[in-house]
Formats: structure tokens, C-alpha cells, sequence
């Protein structure tokens, strides 16, 4: 890519979006595009049309989407289905119709069936059923991968999909009604420690920040603690109890956003559609081809995963929090893993390089900063 080819990153504000934004500013592109969800709404086609019709970018990465935890995905289905398929096609289909030369789409590991094989090869897609869950989310992710590459196949494109692992890093999500794991355990030990240190100040601090349920740093002691007991954050007696969902015997893998928007770029860079497929580019558009092509997506991830207590266990350990912790067992595990399979990545030439704990402490000094 040029350093002043116009480049749109859709979701710029998200944990990848602004992720992908460092990564290219720091890399020296000088022709960024982006629109906040109230400057251009991407489940609305005409505006997607307008906006590509008028800024034509030359590259596309496909960041935005509408994400969740468990609790938000299994409560907000039809939303999660809907709204995210209406973000990529019209992000997809405008990139077509406007010569955009290469699109990058990203999805997510919820795509593998429930119980596949670990670690998780890209041809386990679409081979058994889906973590109940978050199915319309990975439904609408598959969608995602086969409209790329369709629009490879049919018209010539050259639009890759990548499968990242769990991400975590500057701008996450911290709404315990709608975060994922880490974020909510960052935030749930902070807010635990700051009670045991009876520091107010900054329990309102965090409060004002991001209120819970609209109860704010302006409420009274009592209401704030009524509403962190209701999310898992209980005082009794001088003693704090964090609650986590589920054994905490499942498996998870985390990768810094950082990690995640470098080997994006890179990819963009340097790898292509037919790459990906092993043929030549005339043979994979051809009409008359002979071969399948099939999970031309790219796993992105560490390659190696803990246990959700050894995880808590470490983030109790970064931001100090001298509680206890309770697992709820009524609760669901979800997935018992789900460790990708980074070989062909890693054959394309890119390895991460942000282990977890310190990983862990960037964000944590970044939140409590």
C-alpha cells in the first residue's frame, strides 16, 4: 500500500478500529477515513452508498460490528443478527460497486462449532453445531467470510477474512451489562479493591466514567453498592467477594489489540486473496475452475491458552485486589475452549509478540490511569 492511499476504517473507535488506526498512523499512512456510527450509519445502504460514492477509498478494514459478551448476545439475538449483517453487506457490496482494491473482513472465533477439535484449524468451519450462545453472531460472521469470498470468486476481488481470537486492549468495553471476560474482571477487581481501600473518590471516579444501569458516581454509598452486588461485586462485613460465571475450568485465549491490528496491516500489506488459496489469480476468478475453494479465512491469535481461573488469578494479581473470588456454578461456561490455530498465519510470516501478563498490565495502567 501507498502511505497516502485512502485507507476507510470502519469502527474506528473500537478495540481493533483504533487499534488499526495506531498501527497505520505509526507505520506512516497519512490518508485515514473514518466516521463516527452518527456520522454515517452502516446498517443504512443509501448512506454506505453515499459515503463510498463520495470518498472512494482505495483500501477497506471491516472493524465495525456490534459485540458482546455472553449475556448480551444470548439476550439481544435478533439485533446481533441482524444489525451485523447489515453492517457487511453494505460495507462489502460498496466496496465492490466502488473498485475498492483490497477489503479486509474481521470476524471472530465463535464461528467454530461448539465441540471441534483444539486447537481450531480453519477448516473446522461449518463442520458441527454452534455455541448456542452467540449463534446469531457467528451466523452472521460466517455470512461475513462467504459473501468475501464470493465476491472473490465471482467478481475478481481481493478481500481477505480474519478469524481473531479473544482481544483485549485500550478503548475495550467495560459495561458490565455488555463486556467480555477480561474487561469485566479488570474492572469488577478494581472496583473491589477500591472498597477494601475504602477509596470513594475513586469508585466515583469509575462510576462517573461508566455508569451501571445510569447509577452514577452522584449516588449514594448504599445504591452503589446495590447495584455492583447486582453485578457481582459484593461488600459484607469489610469483605469484598468478586462472583465469576460458571467452573472457571473452561479455556480461553487473549490477544492484545496491538498484536491483532499489526498482523491485520501487515496481511493487507502483503498478503492476497489467491495467496491464501495457493492458485494463480486467473485460475481462482476463472468460471471453469476445477478446485473448491473453501475457509480461505486466517486465524489470529497467540497460539496458546489458560484456564478462565488462571486468568482471574492473574488479573487479581495486576491490579491488586485482595478479595475473594466465588464461581457461580448456575451460570454457563460456554465453550470449554477455544484455542486457534495460528500455523497458517504463521506461515504467512507473522507471530504475536504481547504475552498476557504484561499485556494485561498495559491496560490495567491504561484504566487506572
Amino acid at each position: 500500500m501507498e502511505k497516502n492511499a485512502k485507507i476507510y476504517i470502519a469502527g474506528h473507535r473500537g478495540l481493533v478500529g483504533s487499534a488499526l488506526v495506531r498501527n497505520l498512523e505509526k507505520k506512516g499512512y497519512n490518508n485515514l477515513v473514518y466516521r463516527t456510527s452518527k456520522e454515517l450509519d452502516l446498517t443504512d445502504a443509501n448512506a454506505v452508498s453515499s459515503f463510498f460514492k463520495k470518498e472512494k477509498p482505495d483500501f477497506v478494514f471491516l472493524a465495525a460490528a456490534k459485540v458482546g459478551g455472553i449475556m448480551a448476545n444470548n439476550i439481544y439475538r435478533a439485533q446481533f443478527l441482524y444489525e451485523n449483517l447489515q453492517i457487511q453487506n453494505n460495507v462489502i457490496h460498496h466496496s465492490y460497486l466502488n473498485d475498492v482494491q483490497k477489503l479486509m473482513f474481521l470476524g471472530s472465533s465463535c464461528i467454530y462449532p461448539k465441540n471441534a477439535l483444539q486447537p481450531l484449524k480453519e477448516e473446522y468451519l461449518l463442520t458441527d453445531t454452534l455455541e448456542y450462545t452467540n449463534e446469531p453472531y457467528a451466523i452472521a460472521k460466517i455470512s461475513g467470510i462467504k459473501m468475501a469470498e464470493s465476491y472473490n470468486l465471482q467478481y475478481g476481488t481481493n478481500y481477505i477474512s480474519v478469524m481473531p481470537t479473544n482481544l483485549y486492549g485500550p478503548n475495550d468495553n467495560y459495561d458490565l451489562e455488555k463486556s467480555h471476560v477480561l474487561p469485566a474482571l479488570i474492572r469488577k477487581m478494581h472496583l473491589g479493591k477500591c472498597i477494601l481501600k475504602n477509596d470513594w473518590d475513586a469508585i466515583q471516579a469509575d462510576m462517573n466514567r461508566l455508569p451501571i444501569e445510569n447509577v452514577n458516581g452522584h449516588y449514594s454509598r448504599d445504591e452503589i453498592l446495590s447495584i455492583l452486588a447486582k453485578y457481582g461485586v459484593s461488600y459484607n462485613n469489610g469483605r469484598v467477594t468478586v462472583e465469576l460465571w460458571g467452573s472457571g475450568r473452561p479455556r480461553r485465549e487473549f490477544l492484545h489489540s496491538d498484536d491483532m491490528a499489526d498482523a491485520c496491516v501487515y496481511l493487507l500489506e502483503h498478503i492476497d486473496f489467491h495467496d491464501i488459496v495457493g492458485q494463480p489469480k486467473e485460475k481462482v476468478v476463472s468460471t471453469n475452475r476445477d478446485i473448491e475453494v473453501r475457509n480461505t479465512h486466517i486465524n489470529i491469535g497467540m497460539g496458546a491458552d489458560l484456564t478462565i481461573q488462571e486468568l482471574a488469578e492473574m488479573v487479581k494479581s495486576v491490579t491488586g485486589f485482595g478479595g475473594e473470588l466465588h464461581w457461580n456454578t448456575d451460570k454457563p461456561d460456554g465453550t470449554m475452549r477455544k484455542l486457534m490455530d495460528v500455523n497458517k498465519l504463521n506461515e504467512l510470516g507473522w507471530k504475536a509478540n504481547i504475552m498476557l501478563k504484561e499485556g494485561i498490565e498495559m491496560v490495567y495502567h491504561q484504566y487506572n490511569g
